[in-house]
């Protein structure tokens, strides 16, 4: 009986197997033309297939951003939404495989590559990926690449079955197919080989122009003296820096980073490959190197650092000019001395680690969100949808001020990044937030003073950052100077110890290609690092409203009242409020009169309301732009139709154009702040949000790398626009005036629009600009309006 039972099933399989047709080759007319990769196939790679293949959240991990990655091609391993127990070997590439046929071994199988047919036929898995697009363009129901169960088929067996389970599901994935030209190109390149450039040309590519390696002679010399002091200096600077796309103000168009290397200066950059950036090196002697990026910038891992001779004496003044507490000594390569930033730096002054993290606050910050995950999950589903960020002022910090205290707290300020891989049930331990209650306590305990706003740092030169407005987009965010948006519900203030363990916690001491247990001590350890900031601010409230304040955040967790405890809730207060808004009068005092009077950096007061302002009302004619400026601030009222609908079709960034009369446009960007009763659950869901108080920012500055929807409003339109965005009722009339507006990703024209918001960006901010990603657009296809 069990033999008869296996016999069948074994039938049933094979069976099965066999009823899935093998997708024919490609037929290509051969051209006499030789196709060239950097001329004639990268272009269209990047327009067309990086917008979605760029970074761990790449589908399949293939990564198109340069020919090492398209020849590398695609794997099975899942880098997120897993749930290992153990650690997996990173696949950074660059880094863990030094040529294609280690990838090979490693799992990675190619996608551009040909059975041996004749000179008209290719059965790549790119091209009939491309070609299955061109036979069936109609997008049906919807599409979520980073959430989709892909099938990554790696030969034409499990190419079968993909178009089986998976109709209308070629490439360009979710989105039209490519023009002819761009399709026949790429079908030629593939005919031809798939091969990429030259050896001449690939050296070109990673070659620095003249100015370049001047500055990075000047650089690399600093980085790698080798007394004690510049060795700690370097070390300190790398594993803050080393995520940075570096440039200098006087070479255009190039980035670089800085990476260890076994090679000295002179010599070809090898990278060593260590899990993180506090790794043992497992070598006695390397080398500090400036390494040129030659991968496409996408906007999502663009960290712009600049690298000047300001810069550079800077660096100069705060470690190798000032008086260290004890004598410089070279630190050795510990996971458990490394997992505890504040006690392995200790001989550098506290105000220098400080005032670099501060000269670097948008920068650092920004860490968190674009850094080694691309996704921010980690990061983002433990804080606000919107939120402001500001700093202690170092003369007013204890953690900077007094080393005495902090060295009596450094077990207490351990972070759980020692490990991985450490034992999934370790991470539901509790003992490091009874060490961080004890810690917290003492900090109070000691620092009792009564000092207002001047404890606030404001900055110290126009270029600084002293205020940052943070957007949450799910599971990306962006990061801005200045203050955008309303009140937040939550303020963070932000001191040395804090902004160093937040850092090291997200960046430094995380690994995407951890195990559960140390993806989930993190989570759990933001908890706490997001309400030291938050209790921070608190410090500055009227003592009588700390605790509701608090409780106003966090909606539904009991945990809360266990702050009742602590010395902060009940200190006495230092500032003196004169109205029942003291969250207002903060604002009013500190931020417009304190710190926006010494830096750039603007109020947004578009979008900002006073608590005692009337709401803003539709006007009944639109006369001149502060009538549309009215409409605008109505519009973003919570709880209208056109926010509901926006965020059940997962769209809460959108890139809004408006055609003028002379044929010019105005952009905008629309962010929808999703309300979260409270951001503490490790599950954080749909039970704790509440869609009647979401609310709605409109920007002049885009907000984040991952447009979920693109807008097209010509000008005589806006009135009709406006009145659906304030009046939306979710009836069908509703929809058929939204489609005349919103771009679907079925939309004939949406690469031709997609191309002009990516140019629009590099052209206002070249610097900082890069290439958009669309793995999160709208998923749901919508039949176009014409």
């Amino acid at each position: 009986m069990k033999i008869n039972y296996i016999l069948t099933l074994l039938f049933i399989l094979l069976f099965g197997a066999c009823s899935t047709p093998l997708p024919k080759p490609v037929n290509v007319t051969p051209s006499l033309t030789k196709i060239d990769y950097l001329k004639d196939v990268k272009p269209i790679l990047d327009k067309r297939c990086v917008t979605c293949h760029s970074c761990y959240n790449s589908p399949c991990q293939a990564k198109m951003s340069s020919f090492e990655g398209v020849d590398r091609g695609a794997s099975k391993i899942e880098v997120y939404n897993a749930l290992r127990f153990n650690a997996i070997d990173p696949t950074r590439l660059f880094i863990d495989a030094k040529d294609t046929d280690d990838w090979r071994e490693r799992g990675f199988y190619s996608t551009t590559q040909s059975s041996d047919l004749n000179d008209s036929y290719n059965d790549s898995i790119m091209l009939q990926l491309l070609y299955d697009k061109k036979k069936n363009p109609e997008l049906l129901g919807e599409y979520s690449p980073e959430s989709d169960e892909l099938i990554c088929p790696r030969d034409n067996e499990e190419l079968g079955e993909y178009f089986e389970d998976k109709p209308n599901h070629g490439m360009p994935y979710g989105f039209p197919a490519m023009k002819d030209s761009e399709y026949n190109t790429l079908a030629q390149w593939l005919l031809q080989g798939a091969k990429g450039p030259t050896d001449k040309e690939q050296a070109e590519l990673k070659k620095p122009s003249k100015n370049a390696q001047v500055e990075i002679d000047k650089w690399e010399k600093f980085l790698n003296k080798q007394d004690a002091k510049h060795k700690v200096t370097a070390r300190y600077l790398y594993e803050h820096l080393y995520l940075g796309h570096i440039y200098f103000p006087n070479v255009k168009g190039e980035f670089y980073e800085l990476v260890r290397s076994y090679t000295p200066p002179g010599y070809p950059v090898e990278i060593i490959p260590t899990t993180r950036v506090f790794d043992d090196p497992s070598v006695h002697t390397f080398f500090y190197r400036l390494n040129k990026i030659h991968s496409t910038i996408v906007h999502k891992t663009h960290l712009v650092l600049k690298f000047d001779d300001e810069v550079l004496a800077r660096y100069k003044q705060l470690f190798i000019d000032s008086q260290w507490t004890k004598e410089p000594t070279v630190l050795k390569y510990d996971s458990k001395i490394s997992a505890n930033p504040l006690k392995a730096y200790e001989q550098i002054p506290a105000a220098s680690r400080y005032q670099f993290l501060l000269d670097n606050s948008h920068y650092i910050i920004m860490n968190f969100i674009r850094g080694p995950v691309c996704r921010g999950q980690m990061a983002l589903n433990v804080i606000q949808d919107h939120f402001w960020i500001m700093f202690k002022d170092p003369k007013y910090d204890l953690t900077v001020t007094n080393q005495k205290f902090m060295r009596e707290q450094y077990d207490n300020l351990t972070l759980p990044i020692n490990s991985v891989s450490d034992n999934v049930f370790s991470a539901f331990s509790d003992s490091y937030r009874d060490r961080y209650s004890v810690y917290f306590d003492a900090k109070e305990t000691l620092d009792d003073g009564l000092v207002g706003m001047e404890s606030v740092w404001k900055g110290e030169k126009s270029s600084d950052a002293p205020l940052l407005t943070v957007y949450r987009h799910f599971d990306s965010a962006s990061v801005h100077k200045g203050v955008l948006g309303t009140e937040p519900r939550t303020m963070w203030i932000i001191d040395f110890a804090q902004f160093e363990r937040i850092y090291y916690t997200l960046v430094a001491g995380y690994d995407v290609f951890g195990n559960l247990a140390h993806q989930t001590k993190i989570r759990r350890y933001m908890d706490f690092l997001r309400m030291e900031g938050e209790l921070n601010f608190i410090e500055y409230m009227p003592k009588e409203l700390r605790h509701q304040m608090m409780r106003s955040w966090y909606i539904g967790d009991s945990d809360i009242e266990l702050i009742k405890g602590l010395k902060i809730i009940s200190k006495e207060n230092a500032m003196t409020f004169k109205t029942k808004y003291p969250k207002n009068e903060f604002i009013t005092r500190v931020v417009e009169d304190h710190i926006l009077k010494s830096t750039q950096i603007a109020f947004d007061y578009m979008n900002y309301k006073k608590p005692n302002e009337e709401e803003a009302e539709m006007p009944k004619h639109y006369d001149d732009h502060d009538d549309y400026r009215e409409a605008a601030r109505a519009i973003t009222l919570a709880g209208s139709g056109f926010i509901s609908f926006m965020t059940d079709s997962h769209a809460n960034n959108i890139f809004l154009r408006i055609k003028l009369k002379d044929g010019s446009y105005k952009t905008s960007f629309i962010v929808i702040n999703r309300w979260h009763d409270n951001v503490s659950s490790l599950f954080n869901g749909s039970e704790v949000l509440d869609p009647s108080k979401d609310t709605m920012d409109i920007l002049d500055m885009s907000a984040g790398s991952y447009p979920n929807a693109f807008v097209h409003v010509d000008i005589e339109n806006l009135e009709d626009f406006l009145d659906l965005m304030k009046n939306m009722k979710g009836e069908e009339k509703d929809f058929v005036r939204m489609k005349k507006y919103f771009i679907s990703r079925s939309n004939p024209k949406f690469w031709e629009i997609f191309d002009w918001f990516q140019e629009d960006l590099y052209k206002k901010d070249p610097l900082n600009a890069g290439l958009l990603d669309l793995n999160r657009y709208a998923r749901t296809v919508w039949k176009q309006s014409k």
